[in-house]
């Protein structure tokens, strides 16, 4: 009885050791089975959100048109963009970026265009007339041209490309399927980039309330212009990432 109870003991043994290969699809723990790291995301996270409240033309605009309109406009205004950085997405994550990315041609069009549409802004916005704010909000204030203006500015940034191209891919796990990470990425960055159009509508609503004076307002523009002016030669300086 002893010498057949070992045997039927190594039987059981035998037959469990044989399903040990079957195994390894019972342990995988979520971390195997997740588009991508969860420690890789939240590193994402804030590197991310620093590029996306980064005082850039967006989010300039932003200011000044909350300023003018009130925050509701500039807020849903802020969506030109998003459809701008969301096209971006799509050609980083089907590759397309990274080849239009390696044309120098195609770049300095970008730069090109980018630079003349921001200084043409900058331009407007210098001499913008400063008068009653009532008749400033009818005048300018239609949601559709500001959401377009939006659009325009993000898809002429070269450096938003730079974000696409070189900065997304940094996290990017390459042993696991590439487009379910991008879009697991892409949406982390709209979502921030949204929080940061909120943010900034906020502020440049409650700056609105000091251009009651005339002189206030017209120097605010000038300053906005300045800025948008500056930012418009900066991109004729920015160089593609070897």
């Amino acid at each position: 009885m002893a010498a057949a109870g070992i045997s039927l003991q190594s039987d059981i043994s035998l037959s469990i050791y044989r399903r040990a290969p079957c195994e390894p699809t019972l342990r995988g723990g979520p971390s195997e089975r997740a588009v991508m790291s969860l420690t890789a995301w939240l590193f994402f996270l804030p590197a991310c959100f620093a590029i996306n409240m980064a005082p850039g033309p967006n989010n300039l605009l932003s200011i000044n048109v909350a300023a003018r309109h009130g925050f509701m406009t500039a807020f849903v205004a802020g969506s030109g963009r998003l459809v701008a950085f969301a096209g971006m997405l799509v050609l980083a994550a089907t590759g397309l970026a990274v080849v239009l990315h390696a044309s120098e041609l195609f770049f300095l069009a970008i730069k090109l265009v980018g630079a003349a549409y921001l200084i043409w802004l900058a331009v407007q916005l210098w001499r913008s007339d400063a008068g009653p704010m009532d008749a400033l909000k009818q005048d300018d204030a239609s949601l559709w041209r500001i959401a377009r203006q939006e659009c325009f500015v993000a898809a002429g940034n070269p450096k938003a490309i730079l974000v696409f191209t070189a900065f997304l891919p940094q996290f990017v796990d390459i042993s696991k399927p590439m487009l379910p990470q991008f879009a697991v990425l892409g949406a982390s960055f709209l979502v921030l980039e949204w929080l940061a159009i909120a943010l900034y509508s906020w502020a440049g609503m409650y700056l609105g309330k000091w251009l009651t004076r005339a002189t206030v307002r017209r120097w605010f523009n000038r300053c906005c212009g300045a800025f948008l002016g500056a930012i418009g030669v900066s991109f004729l300086l920015v160089r593609r990432s070897s």
